[in-house]
């Protein structure tokens, strides 16, 4: 990533345990434009519970997904798996989603916000992030 993201949500939806055979993900959300990798790699489209669907991009060597572009936000973001970063303690989650499907032994972190289900961004978003959206999409968070 060529900047800091604009938000790192770790996930506990039952989608992201599956996908990622863990208890929940930690995504940072970028703009598309500023993330680089090097390599082959090969994309798979995969549904999600509001039936939108996401590209999941992986590294056509090892397999392992490095991030996903949901449809709606298709070429603008990129959700970065931080796992796969070569720094990934510089991304620690910003709020935890999705949590009334987490699992009962993950014990949530009370300093960092907290939400049953999705998010208001601007609850959450400092006034920079909400820039950098707003720039994207010409809309507010």
């Amino acid at each position: 990533m060529s900047s800091k993201p604009i938000c790192v949500h770790c996930c506990h939806c039952s989608e992201c345990q599956k996908q990622t055979g863990s208890a929940f993900v930690l995504n940072a959300i970028i703009e598309a434009d500023r993330v680089e990798f090097d390599g082959p790699i090969v994309e798979n489209t995969l549904p999600t519970p509001s039936g939108k669907g996401q590209v999941i991009t992986r590294c056509a060597t090892c397999g392992v997904a490095v991030f996903s572009s949901y449809m709606a936000r298709l070429g603008k973001l990129r959700y970065i798996r931080v796992g796969t970063l070569d720094n990934p303690s510089d991304c620690p989650p910003d709020v935890q989603i999705f949590t009334s499907s987490k699992q009962d032994w993950v014990q949530l972190n009370t300093e960092i916000p907290v939400f049953e289900d999705f998010y208001d961004f601007a609850e959450v978003w400092p006034e920079d992030a909400l820039a950098r959206w707003n720039t994207l999409f010409g809309e507010n968070a």
